[in-house]
């Protein structure tokens, strides 16, 4: 295994385009587990926002941990160390619904579509620690409809944000967006000062595992 000066030096390396990440893998002999990686949606920011990304999320389950990383037989992994703000800021292992609780009493701070997620999550991994019949679940999901998803927010028209305080983002599936009547996909969002959400209310009415209208995702989605 690379040494932590060594992973620092390729990440710094690696973001720069100045490496590719295969080439590290083969330089020690490694192997990605992509296996692990489950697709969790894709979102694409709205175009009244002057950078925009394109955004494949990604769930993944870990052994048991802590916070500084962990070690098992020849396997090792490490939470990433912050690089500037280039890309990390701080990284820690918390449970959704303990998020979602820190973002409510605006400890931290996420954007909708990691409210998105970690809500939909947090519904399934109740309790301390997750069982496996919650991580199959989460795979059930991530191998469906829900995580093919791509979601383009959209602020609903007629909408008074000056009179509510909050915009409404509809996404994909919302009554408004080719949903059926009366179904409901979008948030409530309340910016804060420099753009950053300080609030969010999701509104989702149908259930995720299988009341997802493949029709409303038809549309072919990019930047």
């Amino acid at each position: 295994m690379p040494s932590n000066s060594e992973l620092d030096a390729a990440r710094e390396e690696i973001h720069a385009q100045r490496r590719m990440f295969s080439d590290l893998l083969a330089q020690h002999n490694l192997r990605l587990n992509g296996e692990s990686l489950l697709q969790f949606t894709q979102w694409i920011t709205p175009p009244t926002i002057p950078r925009r990304f394109h955004t494949q999320f990604y769930v993944a389950f870990l052994d048991e941990t802590n916070a500084a990383g962990f070690s098992h037989g020849d396997k090792q992994e490490r939470l990433p160390t912050p690089d500037g703000g280039q890309e990390v800021i701080a990284a820690r292992f918390v449970h959704p619904q303990k998020a979602l609780e820190e973002f409510n009493a605006k400890q931290i701070s996420f954007f909708p579509p990691q409210f998105y997620l970690l809500t939909t999550l947090a519904s399934i991994l109740q309790g301390t620690q997750n069982t496996p019949d919650q991580r199959e679940r989460v795979r059930t999901l991530a191998h469906g409809a829900f995580g093919r998803m791509v979601i383009n927010p959209r602020p609903l028209p007629g909408h008074d944000v000056k009179g509510t305080g909050y915009q409404v983002l509809t996404y994909e599936g919302d009554e408004t967006r080719g949903g059926s009547p009366g179904r409901l996909h979008r948030s409530k969002v309340w910016f804060g000062p420099g753009g950053a959400a300080v609030g969010v209310a999701l509104e989702r009415n149908f259930d995720v595992f299988s009341e997802i209208e493949a029709h409303a995702f038809s549309q072919p989605a990019r930047l």
